[in-house]
């Protein structure tokens, strides 16, 4: 990752084809050390190809990766007959009930207070 970070450092740096030492200098500024090999695998890689199509291409595979969570939320009410509402309705009654007591507080405050 971060071979492809000081490439990428690199090409927006304005160096749009950057050499295995410009990857190697960027990332001995920050204290890091690059695995010669995995510099050069990378440079093979990109060696010819425009970044912003490189981008675009990664784009276009990670979005028919599914996310993951939503498949799950959906299928478990599903699978539970829907109780996964039933939790959310009676949260929402105990903040009305924790609610309904704070204003009561208040009022029998104010009624204290008036008979003073």
């Amino acid at each position: 990752m971060k071979v492809l970070a000081a490439y990428l450092l690199a090409v927006l740096g304005g160096n749009a084809s950057p050499s295995a030492d410009d990857l190697k200098n960027i990332l001995s500024s920050v204290g890091a050390e690059g695995d010669d090999d995995r510099i050069e695998l990378l440079l093979k890689q990109v060696k010819g190809k425009d970044i912003t199509e490189l981008i675009a291409a990664g784009r276009e595979k990670l979005a028919s990766v599914p996310a993951g969570g939503g498949a799950v939320a959906v299928a478990a009410p599903a699978a539970g007959g829907g109780g996964g509402a039933a939790p959310a309705a009676a949260e929402a009654k105990k903040e009305e009930k924790v609610e309904e007591k704070e204003e009561s507080d208040d009022v029998s405050l104010s009624v204290c207070y008036a008979n003073i």
